[in-house]
């Protein structure tokens, strides 16, 4: 270095302007960090949305899992609430379940809230009530096909209730009948049809409320003689969208494409849920000899006719 060049002079160490940009560079760093974090957020949530509700996922959703939910769950009546809410790993909605009683009862009390979610590749996770609600309604429907409560034995337990009392009872028949001798027999509109036997478990169970979206096609609130026809329409239809990938989310709900498909082929009823009948009604249906029992699952005294 030449003597006559100029010594570049440092300046002297200031700590506060130190402190000052070191802190503005930590500032710096960290909103970048935070801005591409919300990014990445926003894309994973918005594309992971857009992926999961893709094409008619999202009503398909409904109209499997929320149908298939309904038939788990022949002891209750159940709305679909809303659909769908969507988190980057799941799609889930929300039904309204509300417990079956006689008429004129308690209604089943308050209506409890549940929610049903499927993962990022459409299996369905844990599942509410079901196996776990353990009503009458449901023993008594996996009692159908069974010895249990032949018709002497119910004789002798309407024998000791009044004739006016409301009641609802599983009613299962000597022999499966065709919609159209069910819709002759005349007793069930308006409650869930048993196409199956399957003693010690839940069958399936179909009524006109089971699949929320009915096909326009079909005759809206026919009357009762043609109710039986027009709802084992609905769930041949049902099951007919029905595909082999569902039967993974299928088995959750106790349910299968093998026995789905079956009884909507057959389409025998094996039993019906009354819940409008008497006590005094039940004891002149067991004298039908169509009738192999009935299986009491509720009474609800009906103060406006006791008076």
């Amino acid at each position: 270095m030449n003597e006559d060049e100029p010594v570049l002079e440092l300046p002297d160490f200031d700590p506060r302007a130190t402190r000052r940009s070191v802190r503005r560079g930590i500032v710096r760093t960290a909103t970048v960090v935070l801005a591409v974090l919300v990014a990445v957020v926003l894309v994973a949530t918005l594309g992971s949305a857009a992926v999961q509700q893709r094409g008619d996922r999202e009503r398909r959703m409904t109209d499997v899992l929320a149908t298939a939910f309904k038939i788990y769950n022949p002891a209750y009546a159940i709305d679909v609430q809303d659909c769908c809410q969507t988190t980057p790993l799941s799609m889930s909605f929300t039904v309204g379940a509300r417990q079956r009683r006689a008429a004129g009862g308690f209604e089943g009390g308050a209506t409890g809230f549940y929610t049903i979610t499927q993962d990022f590749f459409g299996r369905v996770g844990r599942l509410p009530l079901g196996n776990y609600a353990n009503t009458r309604l449901t023993t008594s429907l996996a009692d159908v096909g069974t010895d249990l409560q032949r018709k002497e034995d119910v004789r002798r337990v309407l024998a000791r209730l009044p004739e006016a009392l409301n009641a609802m009872a599983v009613v299962e028949f000597a022999e499966p009948l065709t919609p159209a001798e069910f819709a002759k027999f005349g007793q069930g509109c308006g409650g869930p049809a048993v196409y199956e036997r399957r003693p010690g478990s839940v069958p399936i169970t179909w009524t006109n409320t089971t699949y929320d979206r009915a096909y326009p096609d079909l005759e809206l609130g026919p009357p009762c003689g043609k109710e039986p026809e027009q709802n084992l329409e609905i769930f041949r239809r049902w099951v007919g969208m029905l595909r082999d990938y569902d039967e993974a989310n299928l088995r959750r709900f106790d349910l299968s494409l093998a026995r789905l498909r079956k009884a909507a082929k057959d389409g025998l009823v094996y039993a019906y849920v009354d819940d409008l009948a008497s006590v005094g009604d039940l004891r002149k249906l067991l004298d039908d000899p169509r009738v192999r029992t009935i299986r009491l699952a509720d009474v609800a005294f009906d103060l406006d006719r006791a008076r």
